[in-house]
C-alpha cells in the first residue's frame, strides 16, 4: 500500500496543473481556429455534418484513432489515443440553434443571414475545448511516460435531441473510468448540481374537415383538441411538484383559414422533473390529457416520441478534485479590451433583470463589480438543483462525471439569444475556452495519477444510484429523429 501511495505521489508531481497548462497552450491556437470555423457553420441537431468533419480532421491530425457512427448516429463519433488500464473521456458538442443568426462582435442585433442558425449556447467553443483537453492530456501522459487511454466523444444534438442518451443506451460510455465536460457560462465555477430529467413528444390530432359556416356539425376540429389539451395541462400545473415544468409549442395549426374546421393539428410537449421517475409519471398524465382532449372532440391522437434525458448525478469526489485544479490554474486572464466590449454590451443590450437571472441560475454574485467574471465561485457545500436539462445526465448515471463552467460571455448574457452569439468568437470567449480545456485535462490527469480518487468517485456513483443500474429514459424502439421519418 505504501508503495502505491509513493507511486501516486510521483505521478501527481509529474502530471501537475502547470504541465497540463503548457501542453494545452502549445496546441491552443489550432483549436481556437476550429471553434471559429464551427461558429461560422451553425448546424442543427443531428445535422452537424460539416462541424463533425472539422472535429474529425483535427483529431486525425493529432494521431487519434477515429470511430464514426457511434450508436448508429451519423454525427456521433469517438476519437481515442493511448493504451492503459484507465480510460478518461471528454464530452464535446457542436450543435447550434435555429433562427439565431447574428453578426459577431457588435452590440446590437443584426443577422448574418435572415432566418438562419446561430451558436446561441456556444457549442462551437464547447466541442473545441474538449478536443483540446483530450490532446493536452494525451501529450502530458506521453511526455511523462504514464500509460492511460484518452477519448474524445463527439456528441450531437444536445439542443433538443438527446444525442448522449442514445449513445449511453448503445453502451458507448460503459468502459470509461471517468468523464469530463464543461459548458460556456457567465461565471467560472465547478458545476455541482443535479438537473431536470425530461421527456418530449409530439401529440398529433386528426379530425374531419368541414365548412365552418355551412356545415360545422360534420367537422371534428383537431385544433380544438390541441387547445383543450393545453387547458387540461394548465389545470394540472396546480397539482404537480413545484420543481417540475411542462413546456409546449403548437407546431401545426391545420391552416390559416378560419372558415375551415381544421382536420389536423399538433403540439410538441416537453415535461421536466428533478427525477426521471417523476418526469415519467408527469408525462403519463400529459398523455392521458391528450387522450381526453381527443375524446372530447371526437378526434384521434397519435404520440410521436422525440427525446428524453436523465437527471445529472453529481460526483463530489471528482468535483472537489476539479475545483482544486481550477484554483491552481486560475480563471481566464481577460484584458482591458475584453472588459471594454463586455461593458458596452451590458450597457446597450442587457438589463439588470438579466444580471439577476444569471446570478440566480448559477449561484454567482449579482453585484460583481465587473462585466466579465474573472474570479472563481466557491464549490457549494452540497450539490444543488439547476433548472435546466442536459443529456450529460445520462452519462453521469453510467460513469463518474464532472464538469466546469467558464465565463465565455458577459454577466447577464441570456444564452439561446443573439447576445450570446455575438460573443461566441471573441478573444474573451477563446480565453475562457482554453481555461476550460486546461481544467478538464488537469482533472483527468489527477484521476490517472490517483487510484484512490478514482475509487472514491466510483463508490460515490454506486451510492447515488442506490444500487440501481442505468435505465435509459428512451422508449423501446425509439431512434434518433435523423434516422426516422420526420415527425
Amino acid at each position: 500500500m505504501q508503495e502505491h501511495k509513493i507511486a501516486a505521489a510521483m505521478r501527481n508531481d509529474i502530471l501537475d496543473a502547470s504541465h497540463i497548462s503548457r501542453c494545452a497552450h502549445a496546441k491552443a491556437q489550432a483549436f481556437i481556429d476550429l471553434s471559429d470555423r464551427v461558429w461560422g457553420m451553425p448546424e442543427l441537431r443531428f445535422e452537424e455534418l460539416r462541424s463533425v468533419e472539422e472535429h474529425i480532421v483535427a483529431m486525425e491530425a493529432e494521431g487519434f484513432r477515429v470511430s464514426r457512427g457511434i450508436a448508429g448516429i451519423r454525427t456521433a463519433f469517438m476519437a481515442e489515443a493511448g493504451e492503459g488500464d484507465v480510460t478518461i473521456g471528454f464530452l464535446g458538442e457542436f450543435d447550434a440553434l435555429a433562427n439565431l443568426s447574428q453578426v459577431s462582435g457588435i452590440t446590437e442585433q443584426r443577422e448574418v443571414e435572415p432566418g438562419s442558425n446561430g451558436h446561441g449556447c456556444h457549442h462551437n467553443l464547447l466541442g473545441a475545448a474538449s478536443l483540446l483537453a483530450a490532446v493536452a492530456l494525451r501529450d502530458a501522459l506521453a511526455e511523462s511516460g504514464i500509460r492511460a487511454r484518452v477519448r474524445y466523444y463527439g456528441c450531437p444534438a444536445e439542443e433538443g435531441g438527446s444525442g448522449k442518451t442514445y449513445m449511453a443506451r448503445a453502451g458507448a460510455f460503459d468502459d470509461l473510468d471517468a468523464a469530463f465536460c464543461w459548458h460556456p457560462c457567465v461565471y467560472n465555477a465547478v458545476m455541482s448540481s443535479s438537473t431536470l430529467a425530461n421527456l418530449q413528444a409530439y401529440f398529433r390530432f386528426s379530425g374531419r374537415a368541414a365548412h365552418a359556416a355551412m356545415s360545422p356539425q360534420v367537422g371534428r376540429s383537431a385544433l380544438d383538441a390541441v387547445e383543450l389539451m393545453n387547458v387540461g395541462i394548465n389545470y394540472m400545473r396546480e397539482h404537480m411538484p413545484s420543481e417540475a415544468r411542462v413546456h409546449y409549442a403548437i407546431t401545426q395549426t391545420g391552416g390559416i383559414s378560419p372558415n375551415v374546421v381544421q382536420a389536423s393539428a399538433e403540439g410538441l410537449y416537453l415535461v421536466r422533473a428533478p427525477k426521471l421517475a417523476d418526469a415519467r409519471t408527469l408525462f403519463e398524465r400529459v398523455r392521458k390529457i391528450a387522450e381526453g382532449a381527443a375524446l372530447m372532440t371526437e378526434t384521434k391522437v397519435e404520440m410521436i416520441f422525440d427525446r428524453a434525458t436523465s437527471n445529472i448525478l453529481p460526483n463530489r469526489a471528482l468535483e472537489e478534485a476539479m475545483h482544486r485544479e481550477f484554483t491552481a490554474l486560475g480563471p481566464p486572464d481577460f484584458d482591458s479590451a475584453d472588459f471594454e466590449f463586455a461593458d458596452r454590451l451590458r450597457a446597450k443590450a442587457l438589463t439588470e433583470e438579466d444580471v439577476r437571472a444569471s446570478a440566480e441560475a448559477f449561484g454567482g454574485p449579482a453585484d460583481y463589480p465587473k462585466s466579465l467574471h474573472d474570479g472563481l465561485l466557491p464549490l457549494p457545500g452540497e450539490p444543488g438543483l439547476l433548472f435546466g436539462s442536459t443529456d450529460v445526465g445520462d452519462v453521469s448515471w453510467v460513469v463518474p462525471t464532472a464538469q466546469c463552467l467558464t465565463a465565455t460571455a458577459a454577466i447577464g448574457t441570456p444564452f439561446h439569444a443573439w447576445q450570446a452569439v455575438t460573443q461566441g468568437k471573441l478573444p474573451a470567449a477563446h480565453k475562457a475556452m482554453v481555461t476550460a480545456a486546461k481544467v478538464m485535462a488537469a482533472t483527468g490527469a489527477r484521476v490517472v495519477a490517483d487510484p484512490e480518487l478514482l475509487s472514491r468517485a466510483k463508490q460515490e456513483l454506486a451510492l447515488r444510484r442506490g444500487g440501481k443500474a442505468y435505465l435509459t429514459p428512451l422508449p423501446d424502439g425509439s431512434v434518433p429523429p435523423s434516422t426516422a421519418a420526420r415527425p
